[in-house]
C-alpha cells in the first residue's frame, strides 16, 4: 500500500507512472520474504547521503544471500532520472528494493544470482520541525545476528517492528523505545534515539541489534564538527528518564522531537534545534 502520493516506479530498466506491479507470487521475495530496501530523501532538490543509502542496499543484499545487481554509481544515476519528473520544491521519499525470485535446496536458500530490482518515488512531505512524538514501552526487543538478519535493513525484520507500534498504540501511544536483548535501550520502533543531560549528548552504542544509522552517523560527525561530542554508550531506560532532551534520528524525518517518555516530560530544547540546523547546512553545503 502506498503512503505517499505521485508514484514512480523504476523498474525492468525503466520508469513508468504509478505503482506498479513488480513481483510474482512465485518470487523467492514474495513467499519467503528476501526483500531488502533502503530509504532516502530528496528534499527541494537536495538528496542528503544519497550514496551512502544505495551503498547500504548492496550491502543488505549480500546479508541475504543474494546479489546485488546495480552498482552503487548506477543506482545514484536512476535516482536521479527518475527525480526529474518532480517540482524542484518536492519532498521525495527514495526507496530502491531488491528480493530473491528463485529458491534453490528445498527452495529455501535463494539463489544468489536471480535477483529482481526496482526503486520506488513517492511524495510524501517532510514532518514539520515541531511535531514532537511521546514514547512507551514496550515487551517486543530487537533481536540479535544469531536469529534474525540485523546486519540488513531487511522486509522481513519489520513484523516485530510492527508489533511494538500496535502495542504502543493499545497504549496511547505512537511509538516505543526498544530494548536489545540484554534490556538495554537500543532505539525506537522505527528510529534511532539520542539524549540530552547537562549539555552532553548520548546515544545507544552500535551492538549489532540495531542498524546504526547513516542519519544518525551524520548527526554525530555534524555535532563533533561543531564541537559537540556525542557519547556512544549502554543507555537503561531510566537513563531516559532523567534526559533533558531526546530526539530520534530516521532518514524519515531527520529529526524528530520527542515530548514524553511515559510520563516524563520534556522540552523541545536548544540541542534539538541545534542538531537540526546543522543537518540542513551540511546538507545545502553537498550540493
Amino acid at each position: 500500500m502506498a503512503t505517499g502520493k505521485n508514484i514512480r516506479t523504476y523498474f525492468e530498466g525503466t520508469w513508468h507512472d504509478g505503482d506498479v506491479p513488480i513481483m510474482r507470487a512465485a518470487d523467492h521475495g514474495s513467499w519467503l520474504g528476501t526483500t531488502v530496501f533502503d530509504g532516502a530523501r530528496a528534499v527541494t532538490g537536495l538528496t542528503p547521503d544519497l550514496e551512502a543509502h544505495c551503498t547500504r542496499i548492496n550491502r543488505s543484499a549480500e546479508a541475504l544471500m543474494i546479489t546485488p545487481s546495480v552498482k552503487t554509481k548506477d543506482m545514484i544515476e536512476i535516482v536521479k532520472d527518475g527525480l526529474r519528473a518532480y517540482p524542484k520544491d518536492a519532498a521525495i521519499y527514495i526507496r530502491p528494493m531488491y528480493w530473491a525470485l528463485d529458491g534453490g535446496h528445498g527452495a529455501i536458500v535463494p539463489v544468489a544470482e536471480r535477483t529482481g530490482f526496482a526503486v520506488c518515488l513517492e511524495e510524501i512531505p517532510m514532518p514539520a520541525p515541531d511535531d514532537a512524538i511521546a514514547l512507551t514501552t514496550t515487551r517486543f526487543r530487537r533481536p540479535v545476528l544469531e536469529s534474525s538478519v540485523v546486519n540488513a535493513k531487511a522486509g522481513c525484520l519489520y513484523p516485530n517492528n510492527a508489533r511494538m507500534l500496535a502495542e504502543a498504540l493499545s497504549k496511547g501511544y505512537p511509538n516505543a523505545l526498544v530494548a536489545d536483548a540484554l534490556g538495554n535501550v537500543a532505539e525506537t520502533a522505527t528510529a534511532n534515539v539520542f539524549m540530552v543531560r547537562d549539555g552532553e549528548v548520548f546515544t545507544p552504542i552500535g551492538n549489532g541489534t540495531f542498524l546504526a544509522g547513516i542519519t544518525r552517523a551524520r548527526h554525530i560527525a555534524n555535532l563533533a564538527a561543531d564541537g559537540v561530542r556525542v557519547n556512544e554508550c549502554v543507555l537503561s531506560f531510566d537513563d531516559f528518564r532523567q534526559a533533558d532532551e531526546v530526539f530520534l534520528s530516521g532518514n524519515f524525518a531527520k529529526v524528530t522531537p520527542v515530548k514524553e517518555f511515559d510520563g516524563t516530560h520534556y522540552q523541545l530544547g536548544p540541542v534539538t534545534r541545534r542538531v537540526r540546523e546543522l543537518y540542513w547546512d551540511w546538507a545545502a553545503s553537498e550540493r
